[in-house]
């Protein structure tokens, strides 16, 4: 868990047809998708708030923004890095079947972005449609699809193998499952509607059909948009705000952490990411017994307002020398915001984009619960590794908290109109 902050919301889009008024007949789900551009609601407004608490009513009622939010399948990068967290998500990997190679990896990919192009701009996924989603608008829907190491081999692509897709170095808070861990193929999914993200899940495992099967699920949520009446950066299940010091869209060198360059290498990962993605298991129950002010030393920052503990508000660059009365560090030593600041690692930084997750009571009664951990970076070994390694050395969150299954995969680039993602991989 690493002190960075949120990125900033996508705008809605519409295309004109998603205007047309409803027949008598009924409301399909994309003409649905127009009747919330006549009202003039806003999320989090009472207006929209009153919506749910009307009586039930034959006369269909329009979408709310949150419905008719819709991000862009096809662009440079693909959907689900910078967009603004979802309310809900899924994160799954596969491994190709046996006797599966390049022919059907590329035939996989092609599938599964046409499903995904659909489900994102509220249309249904094509043949067999489930139904789940289908009075629902696109809901910031994304689907983000990658490769992991063992991938390339399984295709006889070695040789297009990026080294930055090196396995991870061990550290000494992992406690890995190697069954929840790694995968040839992996799926992200996103969205502020759960029944959305659900539909999404079934149509990409559907699509899997024999070409491949499911290594590892897991699911994650976040606090729905609207639920807090001014924006934040998120809160994690410890009940401390989360992600301050992500980087910005906006920065001169953001582009330049986060995603691979037209002309890296190797040239089918232009415009594309890596993505670390680990399971952190909190362990709350001990976490919980600490006073208010040691969970806030354990971080280094306010737990009311993510301030730092040196002053000032969320924004407001944190003091690391300021000491108080007594002569000691405001900001203790081990503080988790402390040592994952990038000025205290090199400039070492990634775009963190986590989900919270609680799977129910284990076996000692204690919650199975924390967060699902994804980051993005242009080269993890000079995003996500040096910071880990920091953290291995002493950060006094680590007694909390458990890292029990890992991932690192390469996401390529977006697909342009007519292309699917990875084309450039499987078919170059």
């Amino acid at each position: 868990m690493v002190d960075h902050s949120v990125p900033e919301a996508r705008t809605p889009a519409t295309t004109p047809g998603e205007t047309e008024a409803a027949s008598s007949g009924g409301i399909s789900r994309r003409r649905m998708l127009g009747t919330a551009g006549a009202t003039g609601l806003v999320l989090g407004t009472a207006g929209a708030a009153g919506g749910y608490a009307a009586a039930p009513s034959e006369a269909a009622a329009p979408l709310t923004s949150l419905g008719t939010d819709r991000a862009m399948f096809h662009g440079k990068h693909q959907p689900g890095i910078t967009d603004a967290l979802q309310a809900r998500g899924h994160v799954v990997a596969f491994d190709l079947a046996a006797g599966a190679g390049r022919k059907e990896a590329a035939a996989l990919l092609r599938r599964w972005s046409e499903t995904a192009r659909r489900l994102m701009a509220g249309e249904p996924s094509g043949h067999d449609d489930t139904d789940v989603a289908r009075d629902a608008g696109p809901s910031s829907l994304t689907i983000t699809f990658g490769f992991g190491h063992s991938f390339f081999a399984r295709t006889g692509l070695e040789k297009q193998r990026p080294a930055s897709l090196d396995p991870l170095p061990e550290f000494s808070s992992d406690h890995l499952d190697k069954n929840r861990s790694n995968g040839d193929l992996w799926v992200q999914i996103g969205a502020n509607d759960s029944l959305v993200a659900f539909h999404a899940l079934r149509a990409i495992q559907k699509d899997t059909g024999s070409a491949a099967r499911i290594r590892w699920q897991m699911n994650g949520f976040n606090r729905s948009p609207g639920a807090t009446a001014h924006p934040m950066t998120a809160r994690n299940l410890m009940g401390q705000i989360d992600g301050t010091r992500n980087p910005k869209p906006a920065e001169s060198d953001f582009d330049q952490r986060i995603f691979v360059p037209e002309k890296g290498e190797p040239a089918w990962m232009a415009n594309g990411s890596y993505a670390v993605v680990r399971r952190i298991r909190m362990l709350l129950d001990d976490w919980e017994k600490l006073s208010g002010k040691a969970q806030e030393d354990v971080i280094g920052r306010r737990k009311s307002d993510g301030a730092a503990l040196s002053g000032g508000t969320e924004k407001t660059a944190m003091d690391l020398e300021k000491t108080d009365a007594r002569g000691n560090l405001v900001v203790p030593i081990n503080a988790h915001a402390r040592i994952t600041r990038p000025d205290q690692n090199g400039g070492a930084a990634m775009l963190r984009r986590p989900f919270s997750f609680h799977d129910g009571i284990d076996t000692d009664g204690v919650p199975d619960a924390g967060l699902l951990f994804i980051c993005w970076q242009a080269d993890p070994l000079r995003g996500f590794v040096p910071v880990q390694r920091k953290l291995d050395r002493g950060d006094a969150l680590s007694q909390y908290i458990r890292h029990e299954s890992s991932g690192l995969f390469a996401v390529p680039g977006g697909a342009a109109e007519g292309e699917y993602v990875g084309q450039k991989l499987l078919e170059g």
